[in-house]
């Protein structure tokens, strides 16, 4: 078995609190040994964070290829960087959360995500296209874990049980897709009932599972865009740094119909999202998605203008890492002179790290819960 303590969490935000495993990766491998050696090339393998999950099953499946889906790129970079500080043989293909996934799939190992609609796309993708007798496998720590779970994968099993907690995490074991939710539908050509959309005025928002705030428009973003309609600058080349759905991206591209806008973020989900988003709002001419780790490969000081609405969470942990990773994207990004319009929870205080990282820093609103700056570059 792999020494998991060897695995690093790079190029994600590093801190003694988190770390590149937990207790699930290995009741996972426990558990579906027997089935992974005896299906060795029918193994999927979803939400894997840093690479335990593929590395330890490639030990079990030997040199057949592993079919893997990280939302993250940060994960899919650990991963590859992980396997070479092993020297793992692991062999493995990064694919996206679509029937090529899945195809004929015995075994699918899940790290659960935290939100149910993350779940049910993944659970109803499975159902649908993965063998007959698939057997899908989730886990998760017990405090992340509701009954509604359950509920979700009896929507598209019709088994779904649940087993005793080990060290703090519990797995979800579920077989037989049901054909009324997913594999007669399948081959019947009916389409999948994701990604869904609502609309919001000209703009329509459409979100895969896995998206922050789904087709809604969280109230963080509201405050952003209410701020920036009162007086937010000129700019031809705008940045929607860690895009979401691409709420802020097509909000831009409507509003300013000579812009051209990036919209960036290292989730899949939230890049398939927000490209759709910018399609079904009229702007995708205009608006350019693409899946990045903090806007690393765009040129610097190639924007005007990026907006920012960062999270407060690493996986399952709050942590101001990752806005603060962010806050020097965005800096590196800017022109001299350009603007980081950036959206936080005012509790978290960062006026001061954008003063330091970006530069001159005021306050255009304030709320009991969000606060709205300008940061100009130096």
């Amino acid at each position: 078995m792999i020494d998991f303590e060897q695995l690093r969490r790079w190029p994600d935000v590093e801190a003694p609190e988190l770390v590149a495993h937990d207790a699930t990766d290995r009741l996972l491998l426990d558990t579906a040994r027997e089935a992974l050696v005896a299906h060795p090339e029918h193994v999927t393998i979803i939400g894997d964070r840093y690479g335990a999950l593929t590395l330890g099953a490639a030990e079990l499946v030997g040199p057949h290829e592993l079919r893997v889906h990280q939302d993250a790129l940060s994960g899919e970079l650990a991963l590859a960087a992980n396997a070479e500080r092993l020297g793992s043989s692991a062999s493995w293909r990064s694919l996206p959360l679509d029937p090529s996934l899945v195809e004929g799939a015995r075994v699918v190992l899940l790290q659960l995500p935290r939100g149910l609609d993350a779940l049910d796309e993944i659970a109803e993708l499975v159902a649908a296209h993965a063998h007959p007798e698939v057997q899908l496998v989730a886990g998760g720590r017990v405090k992340h874990m509701t009954p509604a779970m359950n509920d979700v994968l009896r929507r598209h099993f019709g088994t779904v049980s649940a087993g005793l907690a080990r060290q703090k995490s519990r797995l979800l074991t579920a077989s037989g897709p049901r054909s009324d939710a997913g594999a007669t539908a399948s081959s019947a050509g009916t389409a999948s009932t994701w990604p869904r959309s609502e609309r919001h005025g000209d703009l329509v928002v459409v979100a895969h599972g896995a998206a922050f705030a789904g087709s809604s428009i969280d109230v963080g973003t509201r405050a952003l865009l209410e701020a920036l309609a009162l007086g937010a600058p000129e700019a031809s080349h705008v940045v929607d740094l860690g895009c979401g759905t691409g709420v802020l991206a097509a909000s831009w591209a409507l509003a300013h119909p000579e812009a051209h806008v990036v919209a960036t973020d290292q989730s899949a989900a939230a890049v398939a999202s927000a490209r759709a988003t910018a399609d079904a709002s009229g702007v995708g001419d205009r608006v350019e998605s693409r899946r990045d780790d903090a806007g690393a490969s765009l040129p610097a000081g190639s924007a005007g203008l990026v907006l920012l609405n960062p999270p407060f969470h690493v996986g399952a942990t709050v942590h101001a890492g990752l806005a603060h990773k962010l806050f020097a994207a965005a800096a590196r990004l800017l022109e001299p002179g350009g603007e980081l319009w950036c959206v936080w929870n005012s509790h978290l205080g960062y006026r001061s790290a954008l003063e330091r990282t970006v530069g001159p820093t005021r306050q255009v609103s304030r709320g009991p819960k969000f606060t709205v700056t300008v940061s100009t570059r130096r």
